[in-house]
């Protein structure tokens, strides 16, 4: 294996591990807090949503959905307007090249975000 691939390889390998310890230890901490609450409830000590949340556990956001379809929109957007500005930087007169490969890559997170738009919009005509 030659050096032109290993570098290649281990970049997308950082970005799967630095993912892999961050959901790891976001579910280590919850065991945690789950194990103590259960050693509370086993020791007779009564458990208000108050007492949880100070262990640490999260409260369900309502509209996360919502923040990050918005976020993810922006970040389409962005991607957008950056092509659109390099093309008209390149030529003078535009490159419709350019343009249309940051289309393509503005599609992903903006087809994400209107998904997770949705998502948002649903659950709170439910709740």
């Amino acid at each position: 294996m030659g050096v032109e691939i290993i570098v290649p390889v281990s970049l997308f390998a950082m970005v799967v591990l630095i993912v892999f310890i961050a959901v790891n230890a976001g579910t280590q901490k919850r065991k945690a807090t789950l194990l103590t609450v259960q050693e509370a409830i086993r020791s007779g000590q009564q458990m208000t949503p108050e007492t949880i949340r100070a262990l640490g556990m999260p409260r369900k956001d309502s509209n996360g959905d919502t923040k990050s379809g918005a976020i993810l929109v922006a970040v389409a957007l962005a991607l957008i307007v950056f092509g659109w500005t390099i093309s008209a930087m390149e030529f003078g007169d535009g490159d419709r090249e350019t343009l249309m490969v940051f289309l393509g890559m503005s599609a992903f997170p903006g087809f994400i975000g209107l998904v997770l738009l949705g998502f948002g919009l649903l659950n709170k005509k439910k709740d």
